[in-house]
């Protein structure tokens, strides 16, 4: 069966940086558009980043353009979520996600096939 499964997440200062990883089995990685998604307290839970099989298309969300960056390994079957300048809004259960459909303007929940179980980030001083 699929297995989607997060690791990185913990406890980070404002300004700083964290890197989440997600390693997808039971399927072919190769084939799969990916994706992270979260959900801050008491909010719905949202797009951030997805990418595509082939790499070529990414979306990011408005919220953390300029700030995160998504990238894939097909060697190692990873999914990667390069995080900085973190804030306090990125306070989240962050989640990893294969996905059916996607665009470089959409990313949605909508559209996932399996998820992980989430790894928690905490921008905290």
């Amino acid at each position: 069966q699929v297995q989607v499964v997060e690791s990185g997440g913990g406890l980070v200062q404002p300004g700083g940086s964290l890197r989440l990883s997600c390693t997808a089995s039971g399927l072919t990685f190769d084939d799969i558009n990916m994706g992270w998604f979260r959900q801050p307290p008491g909010k719905e839970r949202e797009g951030v980043s997805c990418i595509s099989w082939s790499s070529r298309i990414i979306y990011y969300a408005n919220s953390v353009k300029g700030r995160f960056i998504i990238s894939r390994d097909s060697a190692k079957r990873t999914l990667y979520l390069q995080m900085k300048n973190l804030t306090a809004e990125d306070t989240a259960m962050y989640y990893c996600a294969t996905i059916r459909e996607m665009s470089s303007r959409t990313c949605a929940g909508s559209q996932v096939s399996h998820w992980g179980q989430g790894t928690q980030v905490t921008v905290s001083s």
